[in-house]
């Protein structure tokens, strides 16, 4: 039993299908809502109103939520909450905002990515709490107070990063077990992100990670792609999925039953050197993605055999 024996116990929903994060970053070009697709994933920072505001929902996004959901599942993904970092969670953007906007879309869950955050919000990109026990117990504590805010499963998600927090004593798949576990609380598996962690942090292994984490409490998948930089790897979304990443979704379906898996494909909010999507290769590239992802799906999700009703002997 985990340590907040105290707070609601919450159960992963039915399995929902493949869908793409609805990012505005590309919506100039790309035809979100011709795609045959289960579900958008929506960035509940990009529809929040301002702290200081009357609104819940910038006016100009209300009407496009409501269009979006009438179509098919919307699932709510928080980044810039301030959940875990150190003032009041109370006064977070992530109770004040994020999380009525996810109850009001009808979100079976809310992804939630796991890192520092501050009211500045300009400091906590590929920022990863301290991987210690002392910060699995910190976070865990505001974790199931925030899950349990939602009313809804809280799904953390991995960061992709470059330096592990200074006083980091255990590898970030430890540590994201040992919150979870303690939290009561779920995972949001990026695989781009362990992928490019594999490639620029010595002796991360990302099948030793699948290893570590437990695999049932995985609620959803990220897939995207990538660019290299200045000697690294980046976590841009400016590419197709790499074929390793492919490799990591297609063994995660054999051995684990997420409800959802979400591409995500975005323009230079990460940095001025990210490639610009746009135009037809580009939206054909998204659309043989989602289609690669969506027959991987198809092929391991678990096929739902229904009781045979038998009829009494007279």
């Amino acid at each position: 039993m985990h340590g907040n024996a105290q707070q609601p116990v919450f159960h992963k929903p039915a399995p929902i299908g493949v869908g793409i994060q609805y990012n505005p970053e590309i919506l100039d070009w790309f035809p979100f809502e011709s795609l045959e697709v289960d579900l958008f994933e929506i960035l509940l920072d990009n529809v929040m109103a301002p702290l200081d505001g009357p609104h819940l929902i910038k006016p100009a996004a209300r009407k496009m939520l409501e269009r979006l959901r009438a179509r098919c599942t919307l699932l709510a993904h928080s980044n810039y909450g301030c959940e875990f970092g150190f003032g009041s969670l109370e006064q977070t953007a992530a109770v004040r905002r994020h999380v009525p906007i996810a109850q009001a879309i009808g979100s079976p869950w809310v992804a939630d990515h796991c890192f520092y955050g501050d009211d500045s919000w300009l400091d906590i990109w590929s920022s990863p709490v301290q991987f210690s026990q002392r910060e699995i117990k910190r976070c865990a504590e505001r974790a199931a107070a925030l899950q349990a805010r939602y009313c809804m499963p809280l799904a953390h998600e991995n960061a992709a990063y470059y330096l592990a927090c200074p006083g980091s004593e255990m590898r970030e798949a430890e540590f994201i077990a040992g919150l979870v576990e303690e939290a009561g609380t779920f995972i949001h598996l990026d695989l781009h992100n362990i992928y490019t962690n594999s490639l620029n942090l010595p002796e991360f292994d990302v099948r030793d990670y699948l290893n570590t984490i437990p695999l049932e409490r995985v609620i959803a998948v990220h897939l995207a792609g990538g660019s290299w930089h200045g000697g690294l790897y980046h976590d841009w979304h400016d590419s197709p999925i790499p074929e390793p990443v492919w490799e990591l979704y297609e063994e995660l379906l054999s051995r684990a039953q997420p409800c959802a898996v979400i591409l995500e494909y975005q323009g230079q909010a990460h940095h001025p050197d990210t490639r610009v999507l746009g135009g037809q290769d580009d939206g054909d590239m998204i659309v043989a993605d989602l289609e690669r992802a969506r027959a991987l799906w198809n092929r391991y999700r678990p096929v739902v055999v229904r009781p045979v009703e038998l009829e009494t002997a007279r």
